[in-house]
């Protein structure tokens, strides 16, 4: 009986260990591309249904041999995100967007999984890893409003990321988090401005809803840095609305937070000086 359910357990982890290699693209089928992206597509559906409706599995994501399959997938699927935005730069001027964004997508769908197995931090410190040589390669002048699509979903992925560290799912040191807003912020502006500057008929949007889920994750991110991260974050939001008229994403809200919390701390430095002369003038 025993023996029963220990290979029982076995074959779940190997079928989830498999799903997981085809949803992440570990394993791809370049031989035929079509199947590939139907497996790939498939694996994903399979994953998703068994985290949610297989409790075996919530035992079996805490083992290092699934972790690991996990980790292999993300760098993986990093490592591909970057040759395929290196490659625009080749195909100029035709830049295909397709399998850049395919590649998105995956990255997003890690998004939504992550948090389930407990290792969305993977995903986020990964990110923050790459996140310079992936806006080197998107800000090049060469590419100016080629790839909007991809930028659009640069933005979406990155606000996950960003709404997964300002809200405490993922805990990272207060460097790591000031990087991201501050490298992540500038470009962001920019492209509200060239999307904008498309019009209302244009393919590619930053819809309501995307920049309002944007504001709210940059919001919470920027509360939970020390107070001199904060001054510098917010002096280069106000340098883009002084000198851009660029007012997205309003951090207004986190702004009067930081000046009444700055207000306070200097009054109770000062009160607190002021008791220490005081006891110095009774010695």
């Amino acid at each position: 009986m025993q023996e029963a359910a220990i290979d029982l357990s076995l074959n779940t982890k190997n079928v989830f260990s498999s799903a997981l290699c085809f949803a992440m693209s570990i394993d791809t089928l370049k031989s035929s591309p079509e199947l590939a992206h139907e497996l790939k597509t498939s694996a994903q559906e399979q994953v998703e249904f068994m985290l949610s409706e297989n409790k075996e599995i919530l035992l079996l994501i805490s083992e290092e041999e699934v972790k690991s399959v996990v980790r292999l997938g993300i760098s993986n699927v990093i490592s591909t995100l970057l040759d395929k935005l290196s490659s625009l730069l080749i195909l100029l001027p035709e830049c295909p967007e397709f399998s850049v964004l395919t590649t998105l997508y995956d990255i997003e769908w890690l998004c939504k999984v992550l948090p389930r197995m407990e290792m969305m931090k993977d995903l986020v410190f990964k990110w923050a890893d790459v996140s310079s040589e992936i806006l080197v390669i998107a800000q090049n002048s060469k590419l100016d409003s080629r790839i909007l699509g991809v930028k659009v979903k640069l933005v979406e992925v990155t606000g996950k990321i960003l709404e997964a560290v300002g809200y405490g799912i993922v805990i990272v040191p207060s460097r790591s988090r000031t990087c991201l807003l501050k490298k992540w912020l500038p470009f962001i502006r920019r492209l509200k401005t060239l999307v904008d500057a498309e019009g209302s008929e244009s393919e590619y949007r930053m819809d309501e809803d995307l920049c309002e889920f944007i504001e709210g994750s940059m919001v919470s991110l920027v509360l939970t840095l020390p107070s001199n991260d904060q001054a510098e974050v917010f002096g280069e939001w106000m340098r883009g609305i002084g000198l851009d008229g660029v007012k997205f994403p309003d951090l207004s809200e986190a702004f009067e937070v930081w000046c009444y919390r700055s207000k306070s701390a200097k009054r109770r430095l000062l009160e607190k000086c002021d008791r220490l002369v005081s006891e110095d003038l009774h010695l």
